[in-house]
């Protein structure tokens, strides 16, 4: 792509770079002149104007950004995504349905290292979204970029985005009472609202004894597609209540603690196949705490294992939940 000032007499096919005020209206940035605009042009008495002219192997920016935009979505009804029209070298992506987004992101990084007139933006990976959401936009900066250029990025960038829809219906909330009076109506409020996020249906409420055996019964018994527990007091060992209870029940803890605060004190595992999160005490808070990002993955049926938790510490130190019992700076 050639840039620059052009006499009006080569104007003709080459895309106006800055919009021009005439007397008989605005001609936009953007436009590609032809006769009628370059005649207007020399009436108004300019004789160049700022513009850039494709070259051979050159390809206009809509055309760029469409390409871009179906290597990184192939497929966007599989994928659960959809594309927008491309303007102005964009191409917005927005999901369908709720969900969390899965981004390769070594595949972004490529992508955008190809040429700095070639980007793509994304939610973080794993962002929660719902219907309508924009997950991605494509920016193609200039008005053209090189053909050659533009297949590497695709090439970079195939496959590199889709939405995890939610996979579960249900879910049963377990919570338990040290002292027998907690009624469990603020858990069962606040996790409600977690769920229909995400469009997952909440069993009735119920609450039994701080005890291993009790929990185990009440876990046992869940027929819903996940099991939560919220625990009367703080789950702080492998041992400990929560953990110990869905081994008693017939069920394994696969990782406890998390680097994520608020939300260390979480662990989850399996009863079959059923996931089983034991939530953190900040989870009576709507605010986001860690357990938002596990309960998103597992319930859109995102494999999670302890490596993956591992690795949320950067970025995991969250907005303070002011009225959890204790707080990082007292």
């Amino acid at each position: 792509m050639i840039f620059g000032e052009v006499a009006l007499e080569a104007a003709e096919g080459c895309v106006l770079a800055n919009s021009q005020e005439l007397p008989s209206g605005k001609l936009k940035k953007g436009i590609v002149l032809g006769p009628s605009e370059v005649a207007l042009l020399r009436d108004a008495g300019l004789e160049s104007v700022l513009a850039a002219r494709l070259e051979s192997g050159d390809l206009s920016e809509d055309v760029a950004a469409e390409r871009l935009a179906r290597a990184l979505v192939p497929d966007p009804e599989r994928a659960g995504l959809r594309l927008g029209k491309a303007s102005t070298g964009r191409v917005n992506v927005h999901a369908e349905a709720p969900g969390v987004v899965e981004v390769l992101a070594d595949r972004i990084h490529a992508l955008n290292a190809v040429d700095p007139m070639i980007t793509v933006a994304t939610v973080p990976e794993w962002q929660r979204v719902g219907p309508r959401s924009m997950v991605a936009t494509v920016k193609i900066i200039s008005y053209a970029v090189s053909e050659a250029a533009l297949e590497a990025a695709c090439h970079a960038g195939q496959g590199a985005l889709r939405l995890r829809r939610v996979v579960v219906k249900t879910a049963q909330l377990i919570q338990t009472s040290v002292s027998g009076e907690d009624d469990g109506a603020k858990g069962q409020k606040v996790t409600a609202e977690r769920l229909e996020r995400l469009g997952v249906a909440l069993g009735p409420v119920c609450v039994v004894p701080h005890r291993v055996d009790a929990l185990a019964e009440a876990v046992r018994g869940v027929t819903a597609d996940v099991v939560l527990i919220l625990s009367g007091s703080a789950t702080s060992d492998m041992l400990d209540v929560a953990p110990q209870a869905v081994r008693a029940a017939g069920g394994v803890v696969e990782s406890f603690g998390m680097p994520v605060d608020p939300g260390n004190l979480l662990f989850f595992g399996r009863l079959g196949d059923k996931p089983v999160i034991g939530l953190p005490g900040c989870a009576r808070s709507p605010a986001l705490n860690g357990a938002d990002w596990v309960l998103e993955r597992l319930l859109c049926g995102v494999a999670l294992s302890g490596a993956d938790v591992a690795r949320m510490g950067v970025g995991g130190l969250l907005k303070e939940i002011p009225v959890r019992g204790r707080l990082r700076e007292a």
